[in-house]
């Protein structure tokens, strides 16, 4: 249909009979092309207004996607310390019970001691009768040495002394009983404290004490388990949300896929409607990018042709990181010379109209050495925000609109798209790129954009 439009465009002028028919065919067909444009147009409009909200979904979705695989991650930590408690518990409960076992054998070596001891107050019992035995026999024998005077005098120093001796046997052995006695009292005592009743009615200090431990330790674990079957839930449940999660931006992407094909039949039915002769709201703005291309063009192509330059460093391709820069900024051997022709047909162009938004030629790989004067500024360190927006020179943009643009080689290319301006901000624009060519080599192209 828009070949038969355009055939009727460039027809000749019938004659004056019909002329005023003529006239108003024509009319008619600019009518017609004028409301195509309009159309494709709005078409665009809501081809990349789709298009941009899928891919802000897009991103959402893959945040939400690292976001769930980070807290996979961090659950599965957390099961890791879960077992680890278990273990760690069990491990406590096994120590328990082996202090459990070995005070139970001291109890029983304790025991033991308060037998010998039982036994040696006895042995010192006896040895104090004994000696109370013997002190009154020596007693005895002394007052018989004195009834038989002078003879009897030396059997009576030997009785005094055994009274003597068997007086000092019977003290010490009541300090053997007295010490055993207390000895014995103690030892019962931590026989009490460390005892243990097999029917559990009767228990010592340590062994509650232990019991107390070994309930906390069992309170730990139970803990640790209930813990575990809910975090193992979670993990159930955070699989299907990963899996539902990755189906919808694996939908999303078909869908950012179609809408492209949505977008690109509206920008292909744009420029077969701007290519038809007849005039629209986006000739201008394309008569100006091709122009500008143009005069871009015999600006290199002098430089080259003058030496200011060789052709393998204006079509340089090592671009050198500016370090320090974020969003990160690059340095090619061509940037002083574009930064010395660029500006006054970029800023000529950027003048053309209040639609403008910028107008900025890039190499064949997005590459953008020179940029409108408001949006080079130098960056401030550390706000990349600030930076995003108003130092965009010397970066690389490789998005699907900027390569369309950087790699076209028809006369022009129309785009549509959504460009983020910085702070959740979007402006939906047009696009137009021609094709800067060097010595009938493609170097890139002039972006030239404006919004609807």
């Amino acid at each position: 249909m828009l070949s038969v439009l355009r055939r009727k465009a460039e027809a000749p002028v019938p004659a004056p009979a019909t002329q005023e028919a003529g006239g108003t065919r024509d009319i008619d067909v600019r009518s017609l092309v004028q409301s195509l444009q309009k159309e494709a147009a709005r078409l665009g409009r809501e081809a990349a207004e789709v298009r941009g909200v899928l891919d802000d979904t897009i991103r959402f979705s893959s945040r939400q996607t690292e976001a769930i695989a980070s807290l996979a991650q961090q659950l599965q930590g957390i099961q890791q310390s879960q077992a680890a408690i278990g273990n760690f518990t069990a491990q406590s409960l096994q120590s328990v019970g082996q202090a459990r076992s070995v005070v139970e054998a001291v109890s029983k070596e304790v025991a033991a001691i308060v037998d010998t001891l039982r036994e040696v107050a006895g042995a010192a019992q006896q040895i104090t009768q004994i000696a109370m035995q013997t002190r009154l026999v020596a007693f005895n024998a002394s007052v018989e040495a004195k009834r038989a005077g002078e003879a009897g005098r030396g059997f009576g120093v030997v009785a005094d002394a055994v009274k003597d001796l068997a007086a000092k046997v019977e003290g010490s052995s009541k300090d053997i009983m007295s010490t055993v006695g207390a000895l014995d009292t103690r030892i019962a005592a931590l026989s009490r404290e460390i005892s243990h009743d097999a029917s559990g009615r009767q228990q010592g200090a340590f062994h509650r004490a232990v019991a107390a431990v070994e309930a906390d330790v069992h309170r730990i674990s139970d803990a640790a388990c209930e813990s575990r079957a809910v975090t193992d839930t979670m993990g159930a449940q955070m699989d299907v949300i990963d899996r539902e999660v990755r189906q919808a931006t694996e939908a999303l992407h078909a869908a950012m896929g179609r809408s492209e094909a949505f977008l690109k039949v509206s920008e292909h039915l744009m420029e077969v409607i701007a290519a038809c002769g007849i005039e629209t709201e986006d000739t201008p703005f394309i008569r100006a990018a091709q122009e500008g291309a143009a005069q871009l063009s015999r600006l290199l192509e002098e430089a080259v042709r003058d030496g200011t330059i060789a052709l393998e460093d204006l079509f340089d391709e090592r671009y050198v990181p500016v370090e320090g820069t974020d969003p990160q900024q690059h340095l090619t051997r061509f940037v002083e010379l574009t930064d010395r022709l660029f500006p006054p047909v970029q800023e000529r162009l950027l003048g053309l109209s209040e639609r403008v938004v910028f107008c900025a030629a890039v190499d064949r790989n997005g590459y953008l050495p020179t940029h409108n004067r408001k949006y080079s500024h130098p960056q401030r360190r550390g706000d990349t925000a600030w930076n995003t927006v108003n130092s965009r020179n010397r970066r690389i943009f490789n998005d699907r609109t900027a390569l369309a643009s950087a790699r076209n080689r028809k006369p022009f290319l129309l785009q549509t798209y959504r460009r983020d301006m910085g702070g959740g901000q979007f402006v939906l624009m047009k696009e137009v790129a021609a094709p800067i060519v060097v010595q009938g080599r493609h170097w890139g192209g002039l972006r030239f954009a404006y919004a609807f």
